[in-house]
């Protein structure tokens, strides 16, 4: 278990000690990680942030969304981009065709209960990828929503970047 902590966000408070998921299932925690790495493959470093940042926004998952934009910064991201993702599109013209596709895509996938992946919005990524990168792209976007939902489940910090 890990320490005891109390985390507060806006819909919910918890207090009681959460399970590391890491130590309590490794061989899962392994598989997920061996997912994540192979879903990154072949795409653009600065398009996974990206992806990973605009999930983490819509999944509230402030632990993530600190890591990854962390990340991004580290390998050279603007400030710019990195407050314009919440919103853009509001400022498409900080994006390229390419990657707002894929953030259309990561909400829509995203928030798939809320209405499925619609045609245009798959269409326009399958116009802007190859089968193989969209196949890709797919994938990092499963991986984050779960990494989302560990993190979520398990109580992660935001500034405790445990890996």
């Amino acid at each position: 278990m890990n320490a005891g902590h109390t985390v507060t966000n806006a819909t919910h408070t918890t207090t009681n000690a959460r399970i590391n998921f890491a130590k309590a299932a490794p061989k899962a925690f392994r598989a997920l990680v061996g997912f994540d790495i192979a879903a990154r493959e072949g795409l653009d470093p600065a398009l996974v942030e990206l992806i990973q940042i605009r999930a983490s926004h819509l999944n509230h998952c402030a632990y993530c969304l600190h890591m990854h934009t962390n990340d991004a910064r580290k390998a050279g991201e603007s400030e710019d981009r990195l407050h314009m993702v919440a919103v853009w599109r509001e400022a498409p013209h900080f994006f390229t065709e390419k990657e707002r596709a894929a953030l259309a895509l990561t909400e829509s996938v995203t928030l798939v209960a809320d209405g499925g992946v619609p045609d245009d919005v798959y269409a326009e990524a399958a116009a802007r990828f190859d089968e193989k990168e969209l196949a890709q792209v797919l994938a990092l976007i499963f991986a984050i929503n779960t990494w989302n939902r560990v993190a979520l489940a398990t109580a992660k910090r935001a500034g405790t970047d445990e890996r």
